[in-house]
């Protein structure tokens, strides 16, 4: 994820050099806040925003819980961890819903903030939450605003309040009133109106606001702000918190920029909650702001809660138990393959979900250079199989593997890739799946990875011969088998297994033979 990339980078250079220190002094805890000063404002956090931060880190970086640490650096990051949390706002803010439906969320916020596109994806995470929201079209200034609002709608399966064309015409205050009738005669439990913005603020933008706020009284005013605003996001926030007095901040294009300062800024100078974070241009590119969570992302410590919960979603778990069953039973064909990746990547961007783990930072070179693309071209090269080459894969001799690359727009090479991909990793899932040890391509068994309860208990040896030659070797298990030892030493056999001489110089004797026809049947 690009947001905040260049403050992170900077901070995990910072606490670098603070590992080393057995012991901080005061000039080490000056260097180390004067560098994360430097980092904050070059991601355009507000210069305020800054003095208060540096100020509280320095001070607790200076006292007693950090000189009788064990770690001193470790303390430093919690600390710093700590105040990033404050100033994000400290606890999750939840949306506040009214006792007798419809619930109205106004929407508010510059031209280009993207507002519209917003209201779409709160639509689409209403109707996942069980509720029945409805958009409203009352942004009749912006040209094909209306229109816009309505692809937004179909695309997110929401209905779209629209009785004016826009384009300069219609009363934007009469539809939203209007509207909140038309919500309670369809029942519909939420009603999202979307406000029109200008470039710059002004006293039409602020008088039009307040006047829809004040004929709709909505429960949430939800102020929409562009994450790449940079220092200009303090001065607009506070116009439209005096203007129109919003309740909480939506955070847009937080995937957009680097630096994202407007989001360390706007909830500490407005005391505003952040509530939602706008992270990409899919609908399903919108999450709840965790305070705690980003704060996390911004360290390089990752965001694991969020990844579970985003796996949850896109996971089924009676397809999950499924799986595992097959796994198993040695059933898992490329079909379940198909489906699982299918399922990855219903959970959004490989990327995304790789930063949020914990170091991802480390990979940050790797990450870039990651094709999602690669899962689409491994669904066609399954997808060319026919019923029975994916039920089977050894079916897939020469012949069909040229069919299936020619099919898929793919070579012979990456058929023969994902097949052995496929195979291996069955074969370990199976493993794991009994209880094993999994057996890691080019490593061997994982040490220490026992699944089953503890270690694997040595195997007892086989007792048996170790002879290359197969008649002698019958002979010697035969013996074995009778109670018998078998001679030791001895000349060698010939080409067929039996000694040249009599069976007084060291070849077998007549109880052997007779052995030896007992074992073999005869």
């Amino acid at each position: 994820m690009a947001t905040f990339g260049s403050l992170s980078d900077r901070l995990a250079d910072t606490f670098k050099n603070l590992r080393t220190k057995g012991k901080l002094s005061p000039a080490d805890v000056d260097g180390t806040v004067r560098e994360i000063r430097r980092a904050l404002l070059d991601a355009d956090v507000a210069l305020d925003v800054v003095k208060d931060f540096t100020g509280k880190v320095r001070e607790r970086a200076l006292s007693d819980e950090v000189n009788k640490a064990l770690n001193p650096a470790q303390q430093v990051v919690q600390i710093v961890n700590d105040e990033l949390v404050a100033i994000l706002g400290g606890q999750q803010r939840r949306l506040q819903f009214a006792k007798k439906p419809p619930t109205v969320i106004m929407l508010a916020g510059l031209q280009g903030a993207g507002k519209t596109t917003l209201a779409g994806k709160l639509a689409k995470w209403l109707v996942k939450d069980g509720h029945t929201p409805v958009l409203v079209a009352a942004d009749l200034q912006r040209p094909n605003a209306v229109t816009q609002l309505q692809i937004v709608g179909e695309q997110a399966g929401v209905p779209v309040y629209a009785p004016e064309p826009g384009n300069g015409v219609g009363n934007p205050v009469r539809v939203a009133k209007d509207a909140l009738k038309f919500a309670e005669t369809k029942q519909y439990d939420t009603v999202i109106v979307d406000t029109a913005g200008r470039l710059g603020v002004d006293a039409e933008l602020m008088k039009q606001a307040a006047d829809i706020r004040k004929a709709v009284d909505p429960d949430e005013v939800l102020f929409v702000i562009d994450a790449m605003i940079g220092q200009d996001a303090v001065a607009t926030a506070k116009a439209f918190q005096e203007g129109v007095d919003f309740t909480g901040v939506v955070l847009s294009k937080l995937d957009g920029d680097a630096r994202g300062g407007a989001a360390l800024s706007v909830a500490s100078i407005t005391g505003r909650p952040i509530i939602f974070a706008s992270t990409g241009e899919g609908l399903d590119d919108f999450e709840p702001f965790h305070p705690d969570r980003m704060a996390s992302r911004i360290l390089d410590l990752g965001d694991i809660l969020t990844l579970i919960e985003q796996a949850q979603e896109a996971f089924d778990e009676d397809e999950a138990r499924k799986v595992a069953e097959k796994f198993a039973t040695d059933t898992f064909t490329l079909d379940d393959f198909l489906k699982q990746m299918q399922q990855l990547r219903n959970m959004g961007s490989i990327k995304k979900m790789m930063g949020m783990l914990p170091g991802a930072g480390a990979m940050k070179q790797q990450l870039d250079n990651f094709d999602e693309k690669e899962i689409v071209r491994t669904e066609a090269i399954i997808q060319s199989m026919t019923k029975a080459e994916r039920t089977t894969p050894k079916l897939l001799n020469g012949s069909r593997r040229l069919r299936i690359a020619k099919g898929s727009g793919s070579t012979v090479t990456e058929v023969n890739q994902l097949v052995n991909r496929f195979e291996q990793a069955a074969k370990m899932m199976k493993t794991v799946a009994k209880g094993g040890v999994p057996n890691v391509p080019g490593m061997g068994p994982i040490p220490g990875a026992g699944f089953g309860g503890g270690r694997a208990k040595p195997q007892p040896k086989k007792k048996g011969s170790k002879s290359g030659n197969p008649a002698k070797r019958a002979a010697e298990n035969a013996a074995l088998a009778s109670g018998a030892k078998p001679a030791a030493g001895g000349p060698a056999g010939s080409g067929f297994g039996l000694a040249g001489g009599k069976s007084g110089d060291g070849g077998p004797s007549q109880e052997e033979l007779a052995s030896l026809q007992k074992f073999l049947g005869r």
